[in-house]
């Protein structure tokens, strides 16, 4: 059974720190490229981060460029989100969201979603 396991939300004031992890079981970690995306109420689904399956390469959202840090350890199948200088407009509901591309068919896999509240 695939699952997605997310921890490390929570309340946090403007300026702190937070890290979000996501642990993957099910399938085969290292073949999937991960993303963390976010919603807030009344926003769309955006990505945020996203990192290839072999950790190599990395791309973000303008928004929190210089600021978040994805990074992933095969080994513990484990994804993470580093959350430095964070904002108000940061809140919102964080996903792992674990992707393969094949030749006909897509593979995606979602977490349930952490809270992530920056508020003083």
């Amino acid at each position: 059974q695939v699952q997605l396991v997310e921890s490390g939300g929570g309340l946090v004031q403007p300026g702190g720190s937070l890290r979000l992890s996501c642990t993957a079981s099910g399938f085969t970690f290292s073949s999937y490229a991960m993303n963390w995306f976010r919603q807030a109420p009344g926003k769309e689904r955006e990505l945020v981060a996203a990192i290839t399956s072999a950790g190599s390469g990395t791309n973000y959202a303008d928004s929190v460029k210089g600021r978040f840090t994805i990074s992933r350890d095969n080994a513990k199948n484990t994804v993470y989100l580093q959350m430095n200088s964070l904002k108000p407009e940061d809140t919102a509901v964080y996903y792992c969201n674990a992707v393969r591309r094949r030749y006909s068919s897509l593979d995606s896999y979602w977490g349930q979603g952490t809270q992530v509240t920056v508020s003083s």
